[in-house]
């Protein structure tokens, strides 16, 4: 019984969370068309919002820990599902992602990713996504801020491994950029696929940077090591242990 009523909580949630993007994304079109910052704040609000109604609606709680950078920096972070977007993009103060170009083409969503600096690339092309990758993020520079890479390349189950590609690897020695690490437990709470939310505490947790100056496959290595491992402790404190590759 007490799954059914989650399950069309769950459903209410989704549904209403989905009709205030639609919503706040209107109401700010008109100044976000002449001002970067007009559609950064309609995202953060936004962001702010479905903390909030998670909460409320299906006992899902969020948290964010760890020194949130300021300053321009790199972020390779651990992807479970949508929400850890929603959690990393609400904390940073000029967030914009490495997003596939699919998502371009969504209403609504697509015109504001591009307004806030997001850089599309094709997933599945590998060379070509990469040099797709270091153009954009080389012509956008002039946007500043905090640039996001997922660098499994897409959402990833608790418990499910996937390896970490070298795109991250080619963008941390092009900046020249310290690099942050983020580790979720999102998806315990937030699965890739299906309608359930699980009440909880979901965490996004931001490690301490990687210094710049180190050799590609040192970097790799050592970002999906302390993700990895990071990732892991956030769950098992959510009750899901994961096994390490």
């Amino acid at each position: 019984m007490a799954h059914a009523i989650q399950s069309i909580r769950s459903l209410f949630f989704i549904a209403q969370m989905y009709l205030a993007m639609v919503v706040l994304a209107v109401v700010f079109a008109p100044f976000a068309i002449f001002r970067r910052e007009m559609a950064l704040r309609a995202c953060h609000t936004y962001c702010r919002y479905v903390r909030w109604s998670a909460a409320v609606m299906v006992g899902l709680r969020t948290e964010i820990r760890g020194k949130v950078p300021q300053g321009p920096v790199l972020i390779a972070a651990k992807h479970q599902s949508f929400l850890d977007i929603i959690l990393i993009f609400g904390a940073l103060p000029r967030p914009r992602f490495i997003m596939k170009r699919q998502l371009v083409y969504a209403p609504l969503f697509g015109w504001y990713a591009l307004r806030v600096g997001c850089v599309p690339v094709d997933r599945g092309k590998r060379g070509a996504a990469i040099r797709q990758m270091v153009e954009g993020v080389t012509k956008g520079q002039d946007a500043g801020g905090q640039l996001i890479i997922y660098p499994q390349g897409t959402r990833v189950a608790p418990g499910a491994y996937l390896p970490y590609k070298v795109g991250s690897a080619v963008l941390y020695e092009q900046l020249g950029q310290d690099c942050t690490p983020v580790a979720t437990n999102v998806g315990v709470f937030w699965p890739r696929h299906g309608l359930y939310r699980k009440p909880g505490l979901a965490v996004v947790e931001f490690l301490n940077p990687i210094p710049a100056g180190k050799s590609p496959r040192a970097f790799l290595s050592e970002l999906e090591q302390v993700v990895e491992k990071g990732s892991n402790r956030l769950m098992a404190e959510a009750g899901f242990t994961a096994s390490s590759p």
